[in-house]
């Protein structure tokens, strides 16, 4: 053995940590990189160009190359490609999420029924999406005094149900009485309804630049006032669906109708899907 005067070389740790390869991290906004050369340490404010700009907590800002070496709590970095944020999941227009790429599913033996053309299309307009991946299929009754009959031929069971949304629910009404004698005679059967006379005034009187839905003398078809009050054409059945569909255009998604027709709706979903 041979005596080693000058002991172990205190350097030769050093220069094999030196060829470390500096480790790769994405920039990003609010990144805190130390500059080794001047010491200068910042946050990412921008970067770009083949550029970076720190800001230190004084508020000044100094340019880097963004192919220079940083330290990162004192280690050695070299800055990557900064990480694409993740989409967010699209929304239905009923606010649920979306399920992407979905095909249709095979229509279930239940049914949702509606009162009229009118209110089939707000309520595809706004759960369409969400009926479609339920396999939920929607029909109009062409008046509440078909119901009873359109029961009688669908034949309502425990797994074929049936949700019924009726316009003007209030009690005393028609409505309300046809409600209850569908709902003492027939089990699987949900009937709920929205307190306005129309589909029409469960859309946001805002959306179409008023302040409330006019108001209809009894006796007078309500559609028809309406149309007349707010000085649309109002002739005929073809006036009034027009005036319809400038309505319907207004509607995006569940923003734009009135609370008490969405939990309705939703409630009618629940009842024909849930087991």
């Amino acid at each position: 053995m041979t005596d080693d005067r000058y002991g172990p070389d205190v350097l030769a740790g050093f220069s094999r940590r030196g060829t470390e390869k500096p480790r790769v991290v994405p920039i990003s906004h609010g990144l805190v990189l130390e500059d080794p050369a001047s010491g200068f340490t910042g946050a990412v404010v921008t970067f770009g160009g083949g550029l970076v700009h720190l800001e230190d907590r004084g508020g000044g800002v100094r340019t880097f190359p963004a192919s220079a070496e940083f330290l990162v709590d004192g280690k050695r970095v070299t800055l990557g490609r900064p990480v694409a944020a993740a989409p967010a999941q699209r929304r239905t227009a009923s606010g649920s999420f979306a399920v992407e790429d979905a095909r249709a599913r095979v229509a279930l033996p239940s049914r949702i029924y509606v009162e009229g053309r009118h209110d089939a299309e707000l309520v595809e307009r706004v759960w369409g999406d969400d009926l479609r991946v339920e396999g939920v299929v929607v029909e109009y009754l062409e008046g509440i005094d078909h119901l009873e009959r359109v029961l009688e031929d669908f034949r309502p069971a425990p797994d074929r149900r049936a949700g019924v949304l009726v316009d003007h629910l209030v009690p005393g009404s028609k409505e309300s009485r046809i409600a209850e004698a569908v709902q003492r005679r027939f089990s699987s059967v949900l009937v709920v309804g929205h307190p306005y006379i129309d589909v029409w005034q469960a859309v946001k009187p805002a959306r179409l630049g008023l302040t409330a839905w006019p108001t209809v003398e009894r006796g007078t078809e309500w559609k028809h006032g309406v149309c007349e009050a707010l000085g649309w054409p109002h002739a005929d059945q073809a006036d009034i669906a027009r005036a319809w569909q400038l309505i319907l255009s207004k509607v995006d998604s569940y923003t734009d109708l009135e609370p008490s027709l969405l939990a309705r709706v939703e409630e009618l979903i629940d009842f024909v899907t849930l087991p």
